[in-house]
């Protein structure tokens, strides 16, 4: 962790000037910067953007309400806090080191920063399952998967997001003493011990991606075997061409969904693994925990922009077509696909 100089200095800036132990500033102007903090600002804005489209068109349009849909809208709130919330404060954070929310933001902020991150996971995983099933036992899947019962899994997977995270960074002893790790006013110090990351890299990471594969593999391999028995019979080939193409599509989309998965949580997770602690004052942890967030703008790309009910959804809310008395019964499925 970076330790902070008190030197009195007359060209220093303060983050509380009136605070004679406020944190110094460390405002950088320079041209790379401004163009990161463009960017990430932009990167901000359409994640909050493209998941408020996935949620308005599921909530909104009656054809769209299913198991399936109901857990990528499950997705989407998380990844939608990720680019309204999380976002927008590490942006500022960026702006000049200083953290100007106060001590009870600075406890909680970690815990809502990593709900929403914990919530996305669980949702690709019960997606995950959700898939494996329509694609293993497609005719038992509607008695297996029903509106209820997904609604069950997204409250658990909400709640053991909140009373998982808030657990841990109340036994890392962050929640009661924000400070602990602070030497001045005005900065929001986070510090991960490693017993606490390996934890973490067990109940976060390892899990969730060894279920994901495993779901994943089983996926590819029924997929193939139903492609090849359904080709075979003659009389069905045109049948069969259409269950390939529609495999195919899915196998392609998944292997997206577990590819950048991985992708945004392995560099972070190594990193901890090859360092005592590691301090949210460091640049590595700000590059590795933006690389995790990426996976909320992401995410609705490979979930939605994908499907054409999505595509044609969205058409009707920009030209704000929802606003008309039936539009909740439009037809998003014009043909087969």
């Amino acid at each position: 962790m970076n330790t902070i100089s008190f030197q009195q200095n007359l060209t220093d800036e303060y983050c509380y000037p009136d605070n004679n132990n406020s944190c110094i500033k460390e405002l950088q102007s320079s041209k790379g910067r401004i163009f990161l903090l463009f960017f990430l600002s932009c990167i901000s804005m359409s994640t909050v953007l493209l998941n408020l489209l996935v949620i308005i068109s599921i909530s909104h349009f009656k054809q769209l309400h299913t198991p399936t849909n109901l857990l990528i809208m499950s997705l989407a709130v998380a990844d939608l806090l990720v680019g309204l919330i999380v976002m927008p404060v590490n942006i500022m954070d960026l702006i000049d080191s200083c953290w100007y929310l106060g001590k009870t933001m600075c406890s909680l902020y970690p815990v809502v920063n990593y709900i929403s991150v914990t919530a996305s996971v669980g949702s690709l995983v019960f997606i995950a399952v959700d898939r494996y099933i329509a694609i293993t036992s497609p005719l038992l899947y509607s008695t297996r998967i029903t509106i209820s019962k997904t609604s069950l899994f997204i409250v658990l997977t909400w709640s053991g997001a909140i009373l998982y995270n808030t657990l841990f960074y109340f036994f890392e002893g962050h929640l009661l003493h924000p400070d602990k790790f602070s030497q001045c006013v005005g900065k929001c110090v986070v510090v991960q011990s490693q017993s606490a990351s390996m934890a973490d890299l067990f109940i976060s990471f390892i899990c969730p991606c060894f279920t994901m594969l495993f779901l994943y593999l089983r996926i590819f391999k029924v997929a193939r075997y139903q492609v090849k028995s359904i080709s075979a019979v003659e009389c069905d080939y045109a049948h069969g061409h259409r269950v390939k193409r529609v495999n195919i599509k899915a196998a392609k989309t998944l292997g997206i969904v577990i590819f950048v998965y991985l992708s945004s949580w392995i560099p972070f997770y190594l990193n901890l693994l090859s360092t005592e602690s590691l301090s949210s004052m460091s640049v590595v942890w700000v590059v590795l925990n933006w690389l995790i967030y990426l996976n909320s703008s992401v995410n609705p790309l490979i979930y939605a922009i994908f499907y054409p009910w999505f595509r044609v959804s969205v058409k009707y809310i920009v030209t704000c077509q929802i606003f008309q008395a039936s539009s909740s019964m439009f037809n998003l499925f014009p043909e087969r696909f």
